[in-house]
């Protein structure tokens, strides 16, 4: 499956903010963004003046590059949400890349990063009902509970231990001690990234 491996660090110099892809080097003093607060490559510090489209182009590869996601299935995203009506289309997106299997464990505080998440899925590392799931792309619904393989509680306790990300977010419901995590209902717009403007998202794909 294609994949960006590249310098990740890039991607959030590129964005201008923190899309903490680095796992616990994010919240440390040697986060790139930190250290260069401007654009990589020659022209990275140059002043630019950003189109109405720029602006929509931007917001959503910052979301995108934020859930790992790439554009086949974040705009399959927005398919699936523009075809439903109770839920706001830019809140729709938004709950589809939450309730991801690899953005759940690494919510949960289970795993420093979605990279890192989606890696450990895919070795089978962890489950979904007691059943083991490889897919990171695996959606959850509330009440599914993902758990942890008995030969891969060791690996994670360890994980755990030196994460330093911030508690579990109040829609989904953690267990550390038992590496044990599950949503409790959908995420609403108050629960996700206020800086996240999902109208521009909207926008970008209304107009193609």
């Amino acid at each position: 499956m294609a994949r960006y491996t590249d310098a990740v660090c890039k991607l959030c110099r590129n964005e201008g903010v923190k899309l903490f892809l680095k796992g616990s080097r994010c919240y440390t003093t040697k986060c790139a963004i930190e250290r260069r607060r401007y654009g990589p490559g020659q022209h990275g510090q140059a002043r630019k003046k950003h189109s109405e489209y720029a602006l929509q182009l931007r917001e959503k590869q910052k979301v995108r590059r934020t859930y790992g996601l790439l554009e086949a299935q974040f705009s399959a995203f927005y398919r699936v949400a523009s075809a439903q009506k109770k839920v706001p289309t830019g809140l729709k997106v938004l709950q589809l890349c939450e309730s991801r299997l690899d953005n759940i464990v690494h919510r949960s505080g289970l795993v420093p990063s979605r990279a890192q998440a989606r890696q450990l899925i895919t070795h089978g590392h962890f489950t979904v009902d007691g059943c083991r799931s490889y897919s990171p792309s695996h959606q959850l619904k509330p009440g599914q509970v993902v758990g942890v393989t008995e030969k891969s509680k060791k690996l994670v306790k360890a994980l755990v231990e030196n994460n330093p990300s911030q508690a579990a977010p109040t829609w989904m419901t953690a267990d550390l001690e038992n590496l044990t995590t599950s949503i409790v209902n959908p995420p609403s717009r108050e629960d996700l990234d206020p800086t996240i403007k999902e109208a521009l998202i909207v926008e970008y794909y209304s107009r193609r």
